[in-house]
């Protein structure tokens, strides 16, 4: 033991003797860690914001609207328009057992609501009672739509967040009034913030009753079926069954238009699974990419290491010389220039892994972009820098050791 902590004292005293060039070697190592948790905790910042974005829409949601069947395939000339209807509905929630929950939405953006204290002419959706179990909604207030509210054809409405800021600033707005287009609706409820606040769209809408919806502001245009819907909303039973469930409700839908259901071109849907699995593939390689640039950073920083370790040996070689002479062994020459290489790897290592944690935790009190999260520090990168640390203390250690420990007396005392 007395000697390792002789070893250790001689190993502090020579990195002092050389302060300058022991800094700008750690400063090395320190940068490659640095960088590599940097850039790989910014990958995982734009990955966890897109996460969410899609998370402030709903779990596992799909979408499919109107559409148009083109005359040849392939083709977009000559398409003929079809539009949704509520039997289309009926015939997917009835039909199709690849997905667990459904529902029919008639969406306006040209109803003008008023209250006692503002107006504003946000979106108004017509939706079941269910479309609260597919979409992301959080309740701030109230209640949401129920089943009786839509048998009945209630005049309920359910309030975003904003909308409600602007339709009750400052005011209560549960059991308060709202006319749509002069028509009057009781508050029974509103949300809670999604997403950014103004930057998400969920927040400038209100929800009434589909039923309601239906009877009193239906879809506008020429050549409208009856019972026209903006588009539906579903889940598939599991996750990895979204192509599935897909495939099926454009099964029912073809069938009921009367066109081949195989033809893309006929479809305008969003499957968010996908579009979440191909983001993930995305950010991996972006991961993937950052990682190996830090990586490279570091393995630069090592290379500098050994450089510096054998240009020790060289310079100590009459003092290696003189050890062997008074005694000293080829394991206690080892372990002295071994534990220099691990030392500045090591205490390199943690300031690096520290600075990079500091810039992280500085970069969270300030607003991200929407989509984007801060930077955060994430485990395995830590692990492997640590990993990719030990490796390099071990390789600029033991080999420059090795060959001072292989040195002989005579000849090292010869050196000049």
């Amino acid at each position: 033991m007395r000697m390792f902590f002789d070893i250790l004292g001689q190993t502090f005293r020579t990195l002092w003797a050389h302060k300058l060039r022991s800094f700008l070697t750690m400063f090395g190592i320190a940068w490659g860690v640095g960088s590599l948790l940097l850039l790989i905790g910014l990958g995982e910042g734009f990955r966890s914001g897109n996460v969410r974005q899609l998370n402030n829409i709903g779990q596992d949601i799909m979408f499919i609207f109107n559409g148009r069947v083109p005359a040849q395939e392939g083709s977009t000339g000559g398409a003929r328009p079809y539009w949704l209807t509520y039997q289309d509905w009926q015939d997917i929630d009835r039909e199709v057992k690849s997905i667990r929950a459904s529902a029919p939405v008639v969406q306006r953006g040209d109803i003008r609501a008023v209250s006692e204290y503002g107006n504003t002419n946000g979106q108004v959706f017509g939706v079941m009672p269910a479309y609260n179990q597919i979409r992301y909604l959080p309740m701030g207030g109230g209640r949401w739509l129920n089943a009786q509210d839509d048998a009945e054809k209630r005049n309920v409405a359910v309030i975003g967040y904003e909308m409600r800021k602007n339709m009750f600033p400052g005011r209560p707005a549960l059991g308060n009034t709202i006319l749509l287009n002069g028509v009057q609706f009781e508050v029974i409820g509103y949300l809670d913030t999604t997403g950014r606040d103004e930057n998400n769209a969920t927040n400038q809408r209100l929800f009434i009753p589909y039923s309601t919806m239906q009877q009193l502001f239906p879809l506008k245009g020429e050549h409208l079926p009856e019972n026209a819907i903006s588009f539906i909303n579903y889940q598939p039973v599991t996750r990895d069954r979204h192509e599935q469930a897909r495939n099926d409700v454009r099964r029912v839908i073809g069938r009921n238009h009367g066109f081949d259901h195989t033809l893309d071109e006929a479809f305008d849907d969003w499957d968010t699974i996908s579009s979440a699995e191909m983001v993930g593939k995305i950010f991996d390689a972006m991961n993937m990419f950052l990682g190996s640039v830090g990586l490279v950073t570091l393995g630069l920083g090592a290379i500098g290491i050994i450089n510096i370790m054998l240009v020790a040996v060289s310079e100590r070689t009459r003092e290696i010389g003189l050890l062997k002479a008074l005694g000293a062994t080829n394991r206690s020459i080892m372990a002295q220039f071994f534990l220099e290489g691990a030392f500045l790897t090591t205490l390199s290592g943690g300031v690096g892994i520290g600075a990079a944690a500091g810039i992280m935790a500085l970069l969270g009190t300030l607003p991200s972009p929407p989509g984007f999260d801060t930077p955060r520090l994430v485990p395995w990168s830590a692990a492997l820098s640590m990993g990719a640390l030990s490796l390099a203390g071990i390789v600029a250690g033991l080999y420059p050791a090795k060959k001072a420990a292989m040195l002989q007396p005579v000849e090292a005392l010869r050196k000049e």
